[in-house]
């Protein structure tokens, strides 16, 4: 019997995948932040050196007579961040097909909001810095969406449903901003033979696509080819990922209102599951099903590990007293605290003012701010533009430590601004 649901509204479909990034999001904030207070707690306590004998310890594998022998904290920043970027990547080509930032009018405000909140903390940044440290400009540019999202979500109703909304497009705008310097930036000595090779393997997952096959290792085959051409090229390897996820479709392969019910609930062997389950899938699209299948992955597992290789920076009376004289230090704090709630203030009134975006409804100035303030709290993205922009340790930690303290401090006064009596004054329904 072939049953026909009714089409379901444009906004429940948005909303589901939606309120699911959110949730995922916010609860893997919580894992983040434990990991990084893990790895500080472990980087300054009697056993530090075990610490960082772990995260140097020499790994590598073997391809076609070339060898791969990085530490283990390379292998998870080069390699286990591919997947996180690969989700990244999935939600960037959801929302711009599909969701918040498919319609212009929609996708104008945070789109401007992120410009401004980019733009800004790079310049505060090198005011302060100088030349002398300039390479640093990227690091107070990157925002966390799972910390910012978590901040929010502790709030509860204090913050609408279109405000969160409003953050996540910024901070996904932010993320494509990231990309594109991580890529042009810091990325260096490119041979273009191998990128050559790595834009063949993209047409081979395009010619692949097109020709039917949905056999997911093939696809994983062609991303490691293209991660590793990638790497022999020059470009930062896990921009492989973000690739891979913008030429996923967005379109099921079977319609889910002309799927027979009856086969959806036939388990009554093991290949019927199997069918069941292949049925289950071709009715979502391959950009939705790999989030759902990633996505808790990378926001409980891959970025905690993360957070747990790379926040282990000393901090004692003279690593403090260092940083407080390091304009690296200070450039960040700066663009992140004040740099990027001003950037996303000043760009969203200038587009409200020239009528080509409107504020989210029912929001505030205070809910604005707010909003720039969460958008404050860099970490994840932060420390990885941190590691690939100073290659001297003294200046990385100098760096993390001031991305560490910025987000604390973003987050708190966020919390402060967005619980404050007028932030919430106009209170939509909550989407989570």
């Amino acid at each position: 019997m072939m049953i026909r649901r009714s089409r379901p509204s444009r906004l429940v479909r948005l909303l589901s995948p939606l309120r699911d990034f959110l949730h995922t999001e916010a609860a893997g904030g919580v894992l983040l932040v434990i990991a990084a207070a893990v790895a500080l707690i472990w980087a300054n306590s009697p056993w530090s050196a075990s610490y960082h004998q772990l995260w140097a310890t020499q790994a590598g594998i073997s391809v076609g007579g070339h060898s791969f022998v990085f530490d283990l904290q390379h292998w998870v920043n080069d390699g286990l961040m591919t997947v996180f970027f690969l989700v990244v990547g999935l939600e960037i080509k959801r929302e711009l097909s599909t969701g918040h930032l498919s319609n212009r009018r929609s996708a104008t405000l945070p789109i401007v909001a992120a410009l401004g909140g980019m733009i800004v903390p790079a310049l505060v940044y090198l005011a302060i810095a100088g030349r002398t440290d300039a390479r640093g400009w990227g690091v107070p540019m990157a925002t966390d969406i799972a910390l910012a999202i978590g901040v929010l979500a502790l709030l509860g109703s204090r913050v609408s449903a279109e405000l969160r909304v409003f953050l996540l497009g910024l901070a996904i705008v932010d993320d494509i901003g990231a990309i594109i310097i991580i890529a042009a930036v810091y990325s260096s000595g490119v041979s273009w033979t191998w990128l050559l090779i790595a834009a063949l393997g993209l047409v081979l997952t395009i010619a692949t696509r097109q020709g039917g096959v949905h056999v997911t290792l093939v696809y994983a085959a062609i991303g490691a080819a293209v991660w590793f051409a990638m790497y022999k090229a020059g470009i930062h390897p896990t921009l492989a990922g973000v690739v891979m996820g913008l030429l996923a479709p967005t379109v099921p392969r079977i319609t889910p209102e002309l799927i027979d019910t009856d086969d959806l609930l036939d388990v009554s062997s093991v290949e019927q599951v199997r069918i069941t389950t292949d049925l289950a899938r071709s009715s979502v699209s391959v950009v939705e099903w790999l989030q759902y299948v990633l996505h808790p992955w990378t926001s409980y597992l891959i970025v905690p590990v993360f957070a747990l290789a790379n926040t282990g920076i000393e901090i004692s009376t003279q690593s403090l007293r260092d940083a407080l004289g390091s304009p690296i230090a200070w450039g960040i704090l700066a663009g992140l605290v004040v740099g990027k709630p001003l950037g996303v203030v000043l760009a969203s009134r200038l587009a409200t003012r020239v009528d080509i975006a409107e504020l989210p409804a029912g929001a505030t100035a205070r809910q604005l701010l707010g909003a720039g303030t969460a958008a404050g709290i860099g970490f994840t993205v932060a420390l990885f533009i941190a590691e690939e922009a100073f290659v001297d340790p003294a200046r990385q930690a100098y760096a993390k430590l001031a991305i560490l303290i910025a987000s604390i401090v973003s987050a708190m006064l966020a919390m402060v601004v967005l619980a404050g009596r007028n932030a919430g004054k106009s209170r939509a329904t909550n989407a989570t």
